[in-house]
């Protein structure tokens, strides 16, 4: 999240610099590293449509106006949800979930629970 969080502002910063930056003391490993650089690849190569899906499930909230934090978190569950599909849906929105109460506003959770439904049952439609 935080790697997608940094490219909003231009960053470009390795997985490990982002751990380092972060507190973490614990080296990347090699599977990790692939994995986060994969899903930020995934959302950048992706983004128009991911921000496409967003908009039109969060009523009465534009992409431009979101904070930029549950942006990029979304980003990443509506990628996961989308276009990877490794992970179960109920798994994706939790995880979504739980790093929005840890790194987002007081409703934060919430709002991306919601977003993330109505992405989950538009997509599920199809």
């Amino acid at each position: 999240m935080k790697m997608a969080y940094g490219k909003l502002f231009g960053c470009d910063d390795e997985y490990s610099t982002v751990l380092e930056i972060s507190g973490v003391e614990q080296p990347a490993n090699e599977q990790d590293e692939e994995f986060a650089g994969s899903l930020v690849k995934g959302v950048m190569d992706n983004a128009q449509e991911i921000d496409a899906m967003i908009s039109e499930a969060s009523t009465g909230w534009s992409v431009d106006r979101m904070p930029k934090v549950d942006l990029s978190i979304l980003r990443i569950a509506v990628y996961e949800l989308a276009f990877d599909k490794s992970a179960p849906q109920k798994v994706v929105i939790n995880e979504a979930v739980r790093i929005a109460t840890k790194y987002g506003g007081e409703d934060s959770p919430k709002f991306i629970n919601g977003v993330l439904g109505n992405i989950a049952r538009a997509l599920n439609a199809k």
